[in-house]
């Protein structure tokens, strides 16, 4: 395991994270995934992000809130709709209209392997559907309309040949999670 952030293309955020078994660790992996998440200004980090193929993530929007540790989650219930722009960490800079669930029924278990229900809405209901997805290999590049997807694509290219990389050419701020 590692503090480094993982970004694009790195394939461990292309592919389904595994089912937790085994809940030794999982606190420390909690810990340190929210290290790296607040030293990297965002609000939410699934375990694939620092390279661990794990179902569990974290979020904690506020410094005064308490962190939501996450493992095996399920979306048992979701309602409303709302449309916003996102961010992600893994995908610096890069800014995508999503429209997902406003309110969220969520289960799985706490680090400990409690079984846990959190009754997520607005902004944390939107932030664990975001992890959910890296949970599941989803990027919110994926969310991108073909042609715009491809322009991502042909910039990123450029980049790489140029040495260098999306997080080096643009700077991240608060609205990543």
């Amino acid at each position: 395991m590692s503090d480094i952030l993982r970004t694009y293309p790195d394939s461990i955020l292309k592919i389904r994270a595994r089912e937790v078994k085994d809940f030794r660790g999982v606190g420390e992996l909690t810990e340190r995934m929210l290290k790296v998440m607040l030293l990297n200004n965002g609000i939410g980090l699934a375990a694939n992000q620092i390279g661990v193929s794990s179902q569990v993530f974290v979020i904690k929007l506020e410094e005064e809130d308490e962190s939501i540790r996450i493992v095996n989650p399920v979306i048992v219930e979701a309602s409303g709709e709302d449309g916003l722009e996102e961010g992600c960490l893994s995908v610096p800079n890069t800014y995508v209209e999503i429209i997902r669930s406003g309110s969220l029924l969520i289960r799985g278990f706490d680090p400990d392997g409690r079984e846990v229900e959190h009754k997520l809405e607005g902004l944390k209901a939107r932030v664990a559907q975001h992890e959910m997805d890296h949970l599941n290999g989803i990027m919110i590049v994926d969310y991108l309309p073909k042609r715009e997807k491809l322009r991502f694509m042909i910039e990123y290219e450029e980049l790489m040949k140029e040495g260098k990389t999306i997080s080096e050419s643009k700077k991240g701020d608060a609205r990543d999670l």
